[in-house]
């Protein structure tokens, strides 16, 4: 941009007026980063009582199982990023019974391979932050996260401007991971 193609003085900084910035808008992020928490409570308030509940796509349900389903993050940290939920109210891991403890456990195999499958990342991240001290966003309803990691999947964006560039829808993610789930035994 030439001196001349500048803004005018009266014209900077308004909306439309090109600055040479380009723009990646994630509006959907403002309710992570002004803190908006779900509620502790079970149900309609606490996003992984309420995502089953829902079909499939709505849902943003990559699978189902009898005591566990597996989700889409909202806010991911990288494409495929997925939580393993149970579908019981519980916050904590050493709560899980038996029976939710296995398919948990099984379910989070299933993802690695799945995602293995679908997008043959270097490696992967598998963590649960219990309680927020802890760094849970939802610390009411135990999670996991599968993280698919990929060598050079960072780069300035997360660090200059607290923005994650994603190659890939949720709902395309989403798919992608359903159809290659396999057909429970």
């Amino acid at each position: 941009m030439t001196h001349e193609e500048l803004p005018t003085e009266d014209a900077r900084g308004l909306a439309g007026v090109p600055d040479g910035f380009g723009r990646l808008w994630t509006p959907h992020r403002m309710a992570y980063v002004t803190g908006e928490r779900p509620s502790a409570e079970a149900g309609d308030g606490c996003p992984f009582c309420a995502a089953p509940a829902k079909g499939d796509a709505e849902g943003l349900v990559v699978a189902r199982g009898e005591h566990c389903f597996v989700v889409m993050n909202l806010f991911p940290y990288n494409a495929g990023h997925v939580l393993v939920c149970p579908y019981r109210h519980v916050s904590l891991y050493v709560d899980l019974t038996d029976e939710e403890t296995a398919e948990f456990t099984a379910m989070t195999k299933t993802a690695i391979r799945v995602l293995e499958a679908t997008s043959a990342p270097h490696g992967f991240n598998l963590g649960m932050n219990q309680g927020e001290v802890a760094g849970a966003g939802v610390a009411a309803h135990l999670h996991q996260h599968v993280i698919p990691r990929w060598g050079g999947d960072m780069n300035f964006l997360p660090i200059i401007a607290q923005t994650k560039a994603l190659p890939i829808l949720l709902e395309d993610a989403r798919d992608r991971l359903a159809q290659a789930w396999p057909d429970p035994a």
